[in-house]
């Protein structure tokens, strides 16, 4: 079975347990004076969507995944000298477990709010080139480029929305917008070369003609 699909198994029966029986890991981490490895935490626990309960500690769902990037990012802080301890826990109080899922939901919003901002202004190129007539496979690569750009940033936030937050599926409706954009773009830069090329073929037939016609006489001596 493909790793997305234990992936998605097991996040699948996480959601469909009781919030008391699904399990936390609980992360605090103190790298000292080591500035490269500070980022380097810093960036992989934002990366799998930690909520911080205060400095260097956070919570995160215990999910496969989740636990394997922990358990090496935890490998790594103590091989270079940090303290680092990772522990398993259960939220009994139902308050506390809404709090925290809130807060988790409340943070992927935000991100997912980032790409709604974004989107307007992709649309509005390719709809300012085509008015302009400059569908062309040039603008159409730039498209594209941004339209990767998108599909990652949406990606990455998705793997770290552990519990559906709403804005989801708002940004995935307007990502798929901006392909279908991109789509009618790409045709629309593919009629216009076809046209071009067209245009362009009774003339150079005609250039092909006029020059048959224009060979050079062979000189002739007495």
């Amino acid at each position: 079975m493909p790793l997305a699909s234990v992936t998605d198994n097991c996040y699948v029966r996480y959601m469909q347990a009781d919030p008391d029986e699904q399990t936390w890991l609980l992360v605090s981490v103190s790298t000292g004076k080591i500035a490269s490895l500070r980022v380097h935490v810093w960036r992989n626990l934002r990366k799998l969507g930690a909520v911080y309960l205060q400095q260097s500690v956070c919570l995160l769902p215990d999910l496969p995944h989740v636990a394997n990037a922990v358990a090496r990012l935890d490998a790594r802080v103590r091989a270079q000298g940090g303290h680092s301890r990772v522990l398993r826990l259960q939220l009994t109080d139902p308050t506390e477990h809404a709090a925290l899922v809130e807060e988790q939901r409340a943070g992927r919003d935000e991100e997912y709010a980032e790409v709604l901002q974004r989107v307007p202004q992709f649309l509005t190129e390719i709809e300012t080139e085509t008015a302009r007539g400059k569908a062309t496979y040039t603008e159409v690569e730039e498209s594209e480029a941004d339209l990767e750009r998108f599909e990652r940033w949406l990606a990455a936030i998705q793997a770290r929305d552990y519990f559906d937050a709403p804005a989801g599926a708002k940004a995935r409706a307007a990502v798929e917008q901006c392909r279908q954009a991109l789509a009618d773009f790409e045709t629309a830069a593919l009629h216009a070369d076809t046209e071009d090329t067209d245009d362009t073929a009774p003339t150079a037939r005609r250039d092909r003609a006029e020059a048959s016609h224009q060979q050079p006489t062979a000189a002739t001596h007495d």
